[in-house]
């Protein structure tokens, strides 16, 4: 059976439509997968042809549709060809987009979302309320048992991938927002992806929230009130997880081997180290969703938009990792 992968083309003035196409290209020689760009079709072929890149994209006309890229825009009217970076426009359209992926993942026409980069300011910028894509999907697809993970992979193969308790928060408020069941949570879903990427274990290794995981309660006292009892709570389930570390400390050890997933408490904490050794080629993997979502790991990148320059690694690493996680309903 073929599979389906819808892509959600985020910013229409950032660089998304442009890896997007990109990537899609590097996948000509696959017969496997159908792909269903969601966005709009006249920028898509504009871009199709200033890059050179011969695409045989096709309009969307149901699951049964003859190819392999197909072009869907759920709004009436296609978007001006001039929009400025970050504009409402292309804020409101980049929501329509994800909303109608999100829509078709739910009723299973899609078999994963790939979900381009958008721009947080612009959407609130529109009276929205918006933290992330991961937590609109999350709320539109009725959960609160989710969880961000990134991987990253270096030059060499040696892959981090980590979790995160907390997501977009002001740093002054992750030790307020850090409760134990959460943590508990994210420890169960980190397990359960390796056990989805079907790795030989899955050791994860928790991140205390202080400096040196807390010196036994002088630099802080979440590591012992709320850390180490969420650790042991998931020793009790079973899953094979330590915990809580120095943060420094554990980030060696999983680049070493030591552990599959890193459990870290808050945004920077655990991306600065992955996106140092796997910023090209960085994935964001929606965990707890029921469906599959994946997205390169960068933002719009305005600065270089238009320009032909994007580097499509991560969108490319992305719709991989999507493919893979699909490979059962195929």
């Amino acid at each position: 059976m073929t599979g389906w992968i819808g892509i959600s083309l985020g910013d229409l003035t950032g660089v998304g439509p442009e890896v997007t196409l990109k990537a899609l290209a590097a996948l000509l020689g696959g017969k496997e997968t159908r792909y269903l760009l969601i966005g709009d079709p006249a920028c898509l072929h504009r871009l199709n042809e200033q890059l050179g890149l011969r695409l045989p994209l096709l309009p969307y006309e149901g699951p049964e549709s003859t190819g392999r890229f197909f072009l869907h825009d759920p709004l009436a009217e296609a978007l001006p060809a001039d929009l400025a970076p970050g504009s409402p426009a292309a804020a409101r359209a980049a929501l329509a987009w994800l909303t109608y992926g999100t829509q078709r993942c739910l009723l299973q026409e899609l078999d994963a979302l790939v979900t381009a980069p958008v721009n947080k300011e612009a959407i609130i910028r529109l009276g929205r309320p918006f933290i992330g894509q991961t937590e609109y999907l999350s709320q539109l697809a009725g959960t609160d048992r989710t969880a961000m993970m990134l991987i990253g992979e270096d030059d060499r193969g040696r892959v981090l991938r980590v979790a995160l308790a907390t997501t977009h928060l002001p740093l002054r408020m992750v030790p307020d927002q850090l409760e134990q069941s959460k943590i508990e949570g994210v420890i169960e879903l980190a397990a359960q992806a390796c056990q989805q990427l079907r790795l030989p274990r899955a050791r994860v290794g928790v991140c205390g929230l202080n400096p040196h995981a807390g010196e036994g309660g002088e630099l802080g006292t979440e590591e012992i009130t709320i850390i180490a009892p969420a650790v042991q709570a998931a020793q009790q389930r079973q899953i094979d997880v330590a915990g809580p570390f120095a943060a420094d400390t554990l980030f060696y050890l999983a680049y070493q081997g030591e552990f599959d997933v890193v459990v870290a408490m808050y945004h920077d904490q655990g991306l600065a180290p992955l996106k140092m050794i796997g910023f090209e080629k960085g994935v964001n993997w929606t965990l707890g969703l029921p469906f599959i979502r994946t997205s390169p790991d960068h933002g719009t990148a305005y600065n270089i938009a238009g320009q032909g320059r994007a580097n499509p690694g991560s969108m490319l690493a992305a719709i991989g990792l999507a493919r893979q996680l699909a490979q059962a309903h195929f």
